[in-house]
């Protein structure tokens, strides 16, 4: 029999996934899939490699955000443990589970057959790893700064509610930006590396990125007009990839170093990471997925 550990954080999105719980254990054992089950904790999650050997899992299910998936990739690379994720979006912000487009139903089956796909990962200063998106700048505060009760009411738009109230300190700050060896300069609001295209509750933002290609896309919003930036904000609304418009420094790297001379504390998934200065590298098909 298979033995799969399910890892779920209890608070994420609507803190639901509880109330699924049952019917994601029932679909596993139909299947003579063996699930534990390990409890993200809020401060201390040490336990959770000996949760993994003790339960001798041969996949791992996280059932969350962006933010608990990207807690299990680092706790799986940081422990040298080589095993196929899955994940079941039930967070706020699901992003890379949304562009994988994997009902329950698939993955449930993926699992039992064992069908895993090569995914690249982004390694930031070389300690810490992430999945969809490293960003710094405008907005990539907001996503720490919400009211985590607000933001379980209201989803995505707690978001852009907050937005909304950070128009008028719009600021361009100065990149200096190295891709595979080539200098770069860029007056920017902010800067987004991707792996998936999907970011920020939007699909598609760019037509370039891959999550297999070996390669990250980075996208920077340079300095612009705030009719320009009005915009491209219709175009990201309306479902449109944004990465070859007029107002986007963009361009594909398996390396970024990025400076700056302002105080800049970059985001990775959804959670706060290094200050600016960051290098930033490729890691070609660094994990599997269940898929």
């Amino acid at each position: 029999m298979k033995k799969i550990l399910l890892v779920y954080n209890p608070v994420s999105g609507h803190a639901a996934f509880k109330n699924q719980l049952d019917a994601v254990i029932e679909n596993f054992q139909r299947r003579e899939i063996l699930l534990s089950v390990y409890r993200t904790q809020p401060d201390d999650n040490s336990a959770f490699a000996d949760c993994v050997k003790i339960s001798q899992a041969q996949g791992i299910i996280a059932a969350g955000g962006d933010g608990t998936l990207h807690a299990v990739i680092n706790w799986l690379k940081k422990n040298s443990l080589d095993l196929p994720i899955g994940i079941i979006g039930s967070g706020t912000s699901n992003d890379f589970a949304a562009h994988l487009s994997m009902t329950d139903e698939k993955l449930f089956d993926a699992v039992k057959n064992g069908r895993t796909c090569p995914i690249d990962l982004g390694l930031v200063n070389g300690a810490e790893y992430f999945i969809n998106v490293a960003s710094a700048g405008v907005f990539t505060s907001i996503a720490h700064e919400v009211d985590s009760r607000l933001k379980n009411f209201l989803g995505k738009s707690a978001y852009y509610l907050r937005g909304l109230g950070e128009l008028k300190h719009f600021k361009t700050v100065p990149l200096e930006i190295v891709a595979d060896g080539r200098k770069f300069f860029v007056d920017a609001f902010l800067f987004l590396i991707l792996n998936s295209p999907a970011v920020a509750g939007f699909k598609k933002i760019s037509d370039a990125a891959q999550i297999d290609d070996g390669k990250l896309d980075l996208l920077a919003l340079k300095k612009c007009s705030p009719t320009a930036l009005v915009t491209l904000a219709k175009k990201i609304l309306a479902g449109e990839p944004v990465d070859t418009d007029e107002n986007i420094f963009s361009m594909q790297a398996e390396t970024f170093e990025i400076k700056t001379s302002a105080e800049l504390v970059s985001d990775l998934d959804g959670e706060i990471g290094d200050a600016l200065p960051l290098k930033v590298q490729t890691l070609k098909h660094a994990i599997k997925f269940f898929c």
